[in-house]
């Protein structure tokens, strides 16, 4: 039944609409003709229709339920003696068929919203045990790593906290003040290892001017004793490292010093004379001895015999100064070795170079880990291409990271 058969039009141009099986008047429209008169409060009626209508499809789609509500009161509201020509009673029933739709969809959505504002806490407890996690063992932590980790569980966090579903508030603030303890924990452990490591490089620094200042010392006095100058390479060994140029300025300086004292003796050499050929007889002997020194097999023992070695050297005496090369300059050649091999002991052990070893490894991996990812793509869309270049890069990143991985042992 279309809707102008539910209207009609008087002479002096008034609109009616039968509503519910009673004629009511809705409106006139002066100077127009019947049919325009009628078909203005039909249109009207289509408006509402359609109104209806969207309201329908958007039940259908499960719009929000709050906006749903809204929209069933306004249209509830415009039809009870609405100014339109049409089947009004029928609008009206379509919209009390919706109304038990809507409280379904009210209660499904209420359901969403509970597991949804489950899954939020759940999310929300998962950053948090990362964060005990990673707080609660700071003694072999990696800071670098470590506080780029906390960082992306708080950027974590607060997208959860802008965009993401809302959680209950006693359970939520329960779980962020347990992130936030384990944050606070983090940092203070954070801050008392570098306060500890820059109160280490303080006091090496501190050591290290000591030992220059007594190896200049030996220096100013004219000294020729290597033994003590020695002692003093071994305290600087032990002294480990300063941060930035300052380690090197300050070896250059010590350096400097013990070629002074080595030179020192060198000069009071030539002064030996009754004594050069009994001291050349018994350093050869000595030389012979140190021969057999193996620091890589053990160092401290080779440490012991070359310092036993270097006693008996300073009391054999001088030689003539052009036996130097045949004596001196072997027997350093030998302390070099030991003290070379002390060197790359103290280098593998010292905790600097195998955090930045780590750390370069760790990169690595992660290198060939996204290659990886990227020739399983290449493969799956056999792209030949990709393929080949996805297989060199990983070649060329395992063979450094051999490279890598040898010079650290």
């Amino acid at each position: 039944m279309s809707a102008v058969s539910f209207g009609r039009v008087d002479a002096d141009l008034n609109v009616y609409v039968m509503d519910n099986g009673i004629e009511r008047r809705v409106g006139q429209v002066p100077g127009a003709s019947e049919d325009d008169a009628l078909a203005f409060y039909v249109r009207k009626f289509d408006d509402l229709a359609a109104n209806v209508r969207l309201l329908e499809q958007r039940v259908a789609a499960k719009a929000d339920p709050a906006s749903l509500l809204k929209t069933v009161e306004k249209l509830n509201a415009d039809l009870v003696e609405p100014n339109a020509v049409g089947d009004l009673a029928a609008l009206r029933s379509r919209i009390a068929a919706i109304e038990p739709k809507l409280a379904e969809i009210r209660e499904a959505k209420k359901e969403a919203n509970k597991e949804a504002s489950a899954a939020a806490l759940a999310e929300r407890e998962t950053i948090v045990i990362k964060a005990e996690t990673l707080s609660s063992d700071t003694s072999k932590i990696i800071w670098k790593n470590a506080s780029a980790e906390m960082t992306a569980l708080f950027e974590h966090w607060q997208a959860l906290q802008k965009n993401g579903a809302r959680a209950p508030k006693a359970e939520a603030d329960a779980l962020w003040k347990r992130f936030s303890s384990a944050r606070t924990k983090f940092d203070s452990a954070k801050r008392a290892f570098f306060a500890a490591q820059d109160s280490v490089t303080k006091a090496a620094k501190s050591k290290k001017l000591e030992l220059v200042a007594s190896a200049e010392a030996l220096v100013a006095a004219g000294s020729d004793s290597t033994i003590e100058y020695r002692k003093l390479v071994d305290a600087w060994k032990a002294a480990g490292r300063t941060s930035g140029k300052g380690d090197d300025a300050l070896w250059e300086r010590f350096k400097t010093a013990g070629d002074a004292i080595f030179a020192n003796r060198s000069a009071k050499t030539e002064e030996i004379s009754a004594s050069q050929s009994e001291a050349l007889a018994a350093k050869l002997a000595l030389l012979d001895e140190a021969k057999k020194i193996d620091a890589d097999k053990d160092l401290n023992e080779a440490k012991r015999v070359l310092l036993d070695i270097q006693k008996r050297w300073e009391k054999a005496g001088r030689v003539a100064r052009e036996a130097l090369r045949e004596t001196d300059d072997k027997l350093k050649a030998i302390e070099r070795k030991v003290r070379e091999a002390e060197q790359e002991h103290w280098r593998k052990s010292d905790p600097a170079t195998k955090a930045r070893t780590n750390d370069v490894v760790n990169k690595i991996e992660e290198s060939i880990a996204k290659l990886q990812t990227e020739l399983s793509a290449a493969t799956a869309s056999k792209d030949a291409k990709k393929i080949a270049d996805a297989k060199s890069a990983i070649e060329a990143r395992e063979a450094w990271l051999k490279v890598v991985i040898a010079s650290s042992n």
